[in-house]
């Protein structure tokens, strides 16, 4: 396992680089039409949880427009639509909106395959994921969660699939991860614009923990 995660770390890096490379016609073309679609910045920033508990500040190409909330998931808005932009439509049907994570992966901070990045603020699902020792790891750009029901699932099923994944961590794991990934993004599985039924029944029982410090 161990020897495993050193292979993956160097693997990640050399990979992003290349990501960079050959996918930098594309980003900088997303990055022209987002500042010809809206006013604001190219990417957006925002602080997230990485390995050991440790904050980093996750990279996205801007969907949504500058008032928009930005410590709260967007499955959590009652009405996202009315801050996504036209162009921001696309870009997060497709996934495109996560490409600039490759610098993140490229800093170190990232992995490729791995538990998504919680927001600083969703104790619960920290909470939840120190029980599986899933925050013990690289957080990735997708990973078994993702795959599984992604925006879909409550937290303590999200927690226990980042679990398995720290469980059965292994290239095997890893090539489910990343071609179980290409197939959800191509049926744009489990993404949920706005507060489904699910949050609302989980809400009457569990508090999300961003609630805390808006």
């Amino acid at each position: 396992m161990k020897f495993y995660k050193g292979v993956k770390f160097i693997v990640d890096i050399l990979l992003s680089f290349v990501a960079i490379v050959v996918l930098s016609p594309i980003m900088m073309t997303i990055a022209l039409l987002i500042k010809l679609d809206s006013k604001g910045p190219v990417f957006f920033k925002q602080k997230r949880v990485g390995k050991n508990k440790k904050h980093f500040y996750i990279l996205k190409f801007r969907t949504m427009r500058t008032d928009a909330p930005k410590e709260t998931p967007t499955h959590m808005l009652q009405d996202p639509t009315a801050y996504i932009t036209k162009l921001g439509q696309f870009l997060r049907k497709s996934s495109l909106d996560e490409l600039p994570q490759i610098i993140n992966i490229l800093k170190g901070e990232m992995s490729i395959i791995g538990p998504r990045p919680a927001l600083w603020n969703q104790y619960d699902l920290i909470e939840e994921r120190d029980k599986y020792g899933a925050n013990d790891i690289y957080p990735g750009l997708t990973g078994w969660a993702q795959i599984n029901g992604r925006d879909e699932i409550p937290i303590e099923v999200k927690a226990k699939l980042d679990g398995e994944y720290v469980e059965k961590l292994g290239v095997r794991m890893d090539i489910r991860c990343f071609f179980g990934t290409i197939l959800s993004v191509l049926k744009s599985e489990g993404v949920r614009e706005g507060w489904s039924s699910l949050n609302k029944e989980v809400a009457k029982s569990k508090d999300f923990g961003f609630h805390k410090n808006q």
